[in-house]
């Protein structure tokens, strides 16, 4: 182990990643990003599912994988063989973490449910992502993110007003089941220094994708129906949201009273609109918004994004620029944070991976391992862990289990 993977935090853990597709991934990533050893089995043909999906990278490879599969490293087993699924348990009794998502039932019919997986280590964190609640009617369903972000209100709170139901740009339910999951995990851990006890954690994308809809669906509660959907805007400040300047689109967040002053004085020149007393406080310029935004919008068409961009800074209001994607991922900002980084690669040559967002005492986190191709450290991890000589590699090999 190096001096690098020492400092960090979860140096010395181990977790062996079962998931696929997006959320158990993800939570994997995340503990790997922290240091900790993340072995990830995938089937010997196809590996996870994300290997299909989007752009190709290599052979084995795709930007989908590559997103959620940084610092880990992969082998891969047949579970349907009993074979695959004793080599499962003996890594199991060195590791500190099983993460799966298997269908309902799934990981207990082959022999790595929590109980079976317990058995062989006591102390061990066990979690379990599913679509919905383990333990009510709906627990065989099959979990999608999209599935869930129309049934947890998540596409009716999305969009703008004119506009059908609308989804977000990535898998957010399954984003943030994956990072409630590392969570979860992080406690567990945390817990058993102090009582030695392992953990059956169990997450379901429907409960997260709940837990998204925040302050807006604590809004519906007491509304007691859905709360109007503003798009860009803002729902409960003004104004604050997406703007078309005279040459482009640009976020201006104008937060308090002191602020909306400034904004109407030094940006759009209009005292006038300070000084009306339907648009003093906050909750005056949302009752009044339509009067107040029609102006604001005008003085704001007719005015070049960079001018607006110097006032609204001068005038210490947060604002930017809204950039495209790839503008975005190749800013000067993103290269100075090194948040894109570029590894060497058996078959492309190079491919791009994002860097872990956090930093600790100063430095970001970093990408330890390009995500993997598929298999590639089988034969070494079975052989360093659990033993397994050449001749025992060929012969599973040969039955299909690697």
């Amino acid at each position: 182990m190096t001096s690098l993977n020492a400092s960090l935090p979860l140096a010395g853990i181990r977790v062996l990643d079962l998931s696929r597709v997006l959320a158990g991934p993800m939570c994997g990533m995340v503990l790997g990003d922290f240091g900790a050893e993340v072995i990830k089995i995938e089937h010997p043909e196809r590996g996870d599912d994300t290997r299909d999906w989007g752009f190709r990278v290599g052979k084995t490879e795709t930007a989908y994988f590559n997103s959620m599969n940084r610092n880990k490293r992969s082998i891969t087993l047949d579970l349907q063989k009993p074979e695959a699924v004793q080599i499962v348990l003996d890594l199991a009794r060195q590791s500190d973490v099983v993460i799966q998502n298997f269908k309902f039932g799934g990981a207990e019919k082959i022999g790595l449910g929590y109980a079976q997986i317990k058995a062989v280590r006591p102390d061990l964190i066990y979690c379990s992502i599913s679509g919905y609640d383990r333990t009510g009617p709906e627990a065989a369903r099959p979990g999608y993110d999209l599935v869930v972000q129309g049934e947890a209100g998540l596409m009716a709170m999305n969009g703008d007003p004119d506009q059908p139901p609308l989804k977000f740009g990535v898998a957010a339910v399954d984003m943030f089941t994956g990072m409630y999951a590392a969570q979860a995990i992080l406690a567990a851990l945390f817990d058993r220094q102090k009582t030695g006890l392992g953990r059956h954690i169990e997450m379901a994308l429907f409960d997260c994708g709940l837990m998204i809809t925040a302050y807006y669906g604590l809004e519906a509660m007491l509304l007691q129906q859905d709360p109007p959907r503003y798009g860009n805007a803002h729902p409960s400040i003004v104004p604050y949201g997406v703007f078309d300047a005279e040459d482009g689109p640009m976020v201006i967040t104008v937060g308090n009273n002191a602020q909306f002053e400034r904004f109407c004085r030094a940006v759009i020149e209009r005292p006038d609109l300070a000084d009306d007393e339907r648009f003093k406080t906050n909750l005056g310029r949302g009752t009044h918004r339509a009067a107040l935004m029609t102006e604001v919008l005008r003085e704001l068409g007719c005015r070049s994004r960079q001018l607006l961009l110097q006032r609204l800074k001068a005038a210490g209001i947060p604002c930017g620029e809204v950039l495209g994607l790839y503008e975005a991922l190749t800013s000067e900002r993103a290269v100075r944070g090194g948040l894109v980084t570029q590894h060497p690669h058996s078959v492309a040559g190079s491919t791009y991976v994002m860097a872990p967002p956090y930093r600790l005492d100063g430095e970001r986190l970093p990408v330890r391992l390009a995500p993997p191709e598929l298999g590639e450290a089988t034969s070494e991890i079975l052989t360093n862990l659990l033993g397994l000589g050449e001749e025992r590699l060929a012969e599973l090999k040969a039955l299909g289990v690697l």
